[in-house]
């Protein structure tokens, strides 16, 4: 750890940023097709098929997909963990930056694991239903 814990702070908020970016991976592949499909727009997904071909190989490829993210997330919950106690700056401003930086990225941390849990909903657990 550093001795003024500014390093510690920007992994745990890049880290948070980089499952926030794997976990939307995981909506594009399932959840919002389905959410499409489900609200009768089905013209809509196959326009958006068409104009982005790739969300189907991302859709095919869901296993691979969920398992780097999932990796992804854990790797960061690890470092949100690891970085809850850091130390802060002793100057008043930049302890300040420091804790709402920590707040900022537990709360991104978060809402990527609610995305991932939705998109894990709609990949694997609703086409059993």
């Amino acid at each position: 750890m550093s001795q003024n814990g500014v390093s510690e702070t920007k992994t745990t908020f890049l880290g948070s940023l980089l499952s926030l970016f794997a976990s939307s991976s995981t909506l594009i592949c399932c959840a919002i097709p389905a959410l499409l499909v489900s609200l009768g727009a089905g013209a809509a997904l196959a326009s958006l098929v068409s104009v982005f071909p790739q969300i189907v190989w991302i859709s095919e490829h869901k296993e691979i997909i969920f398992s780097i993210s999932a990796f992804l997330m854990i790797v960061t919950g690890v470092i949100q963990w690891r970085n809850q106690k850091a130390p802060c700056p002793m100057n008043i401003e930049l302890r300040n930056a420091c804790l709402k930086t920590r707040k900022v990225s537990l709360r991104i941390y978060l809402f990527s694991l609610a995305l991932m849990v939705v998109g894990a909903w709609f990949a694997f657990i609703q086409p059993l239903l």
